[in-house]
């Protein structure tokens, strides 16, 4: 009988302790999701910083520099194309270009 009652009270503060445990987590659990926005804006603003601003101006010539991905081998693909000649630049950042090889033109981003 001495043991019931001993398993009892300490089920009861098990689950008081058990109550306490899971409210500790569940503010670790919120500061860890604060601290992890903090982190990614504090790093999305020093990347911003380093990010150099390209003017284009029409009648430049550039060479692009494509990238894509190649799903058999598995590698990334770089490799420079080009002359182009840029055509036009819209306010938001496309750039009209022309290749200077066979005259077609098309939008890539600025």
């Amino acid at each position: 009988m001495w043991a019931v009652k001993k398993l009892n009270l300490d089920l009861d503060k098990a689950g008081e302790n058990r109550l306490l445990q899971l409210i500790e987590l569940e503010e670790l659990r919120h500061n860890a999701y604060d601290n992890a926005k903090f982190y990614k804006e504090r790093t999305k603003v020093f990347h911003d910083k380093h990010i150099v601003k390209k003017s284009f101006d029409p009648g430049q010539k550039f060479w692009l520099f494509n990238s894509r991905l190649k799903l058999f081998p598995g590698k990334l693909r770089t490799k420079w194309e080009g002359p182009y000649e840029i055509i036009f630049v819209a306010l938001h950042g496309a750039v009209e270009i022309k290749s200077l090889k066979d005259g077609n033109t098309f939008k890539v981003n600025g």
